[in-house]
């Protein structure tokens, strides 16, 4: 089956409990309306193709670290758009969860789907528990503090912002759990995949810092000129419009030689190469 079908069809067996009658309504609805439609889905394709580049030798398990992996995203974005952060109207074309459905509801959303990754990778632990184990450590180390995407949302609030470990923080850090989850899932070590998340994270975050400052919120589907009107800190406030394009094509060109030796390793060269040529579509004022 392929990652997108996979991804999907484990997404929307995860949220399958909420049919039950005895689930409250309206955080039953917002729930899946925080997950779908959902976006590229990069992190748990990226998760899988570790995992099948590795030998994907559990797949029942590194399905479900691939689906908490995007629960955590999706929890992540839900969180971002309140107005305690970001204040946003609009994520993915249509209005933000706590627009569509009330700050409260918005906020148990996001909690439950937190909660309901977690409740995934440990449902699928019999398939291989030593590694299930060490799943759930790495899921919750990219989540919370002191390196997770939780720390990332924190500097925000710091007066003076150390720029790279924000960006690590923020963007990379579920990247990195996508590599490193992909190997365990497999079997492998994670360490050796460290890398290659780190750079396809920094990259993907110097390219969202150049399409908010360089498209319109129609063009990405969330609010364009947030980090301006937010005073946060970016890599085109740091860097300019070509020193960040030229920053994000150096960290791409060292991802692919950051892949570890590995069965896939061709495949996975394939997949970040179409992710850089992607993230590098920019107006032409960027190039």
């Amino acid at each position: 089956m392929p990652f997108a079908e996979r991804i999907e069809k484990a997404l929307h067996d995860s949220l399958a409990p909420l049919n039950r009658k005895d689930a409250p309504p309206k955080l039953a609805a917002a729930i899946p309306y925080a997950v779908f439609p959902g976006g590229a889905r990069i992190r748990p394709t990226i998760l899988l193709a570790v995992a099948t580049a590795c030998g994907d030798d559990r797949p029942e398990l590194s399905t479900a670290a691939a689906v908490a992996l995007e629960l955590i995203h999706c929890a992540s974005l839900v969180h971002d758009d309140l107005p305690a952060f970001d204040d946003a109207d609009l994520r993915r074309g249509k209005p933000t969860v706590h627009r569509a459905f009330s700050e409260p509801l918005a906020v148990l959303a996001g909690d439950s789907l937190i909660v309901l990754a977690f409740e995934v990778l440990a449902k699928a632990g019999h398939h291989a528990p030593d590694r299930a184990l060490a799943l759930t450590g790495a899921l919750a180390r990219h989540t919370g503090a002191p390196f997770g995407i939780c720390a990332g949302q924190a500097w925000e609030s710091e007066p003076k912002v150390d720029l790279l470990a924000y960006h690590r923080a923020k963007t990379a850090a579920l990247f990195v759990a996508a590599t490193q989850m992909g190997a365990l899932a497999a079997g492998q070590e994670a360490e050796p995949w460290t890398e290659l998340g780190d750079r396809i994270g920094a990259a993907f975050q110097v390219a969202d810092d150049l399409k908010d400052a360089l498209l319109t919120s129609d063009q990405i589907g969330k609010p364009a000129g947030q980090d301006a009107a937010h005073l946060r800190p970016n890599a085109v406030q740091a860097m300019g419009v070509e020193g960040a394009v030229a920053h994000m094509k150096d960290i791409l060109a060292g991802a692919i030689a950051s892949i570890p030796s590995c069965p896939g390793e061709a495949m996975l060269a394939g997949l970040v190469t179409a992710y850089a040529r992607k993230m590098t579509v920019l107006p032409e004022a960027a190039r």
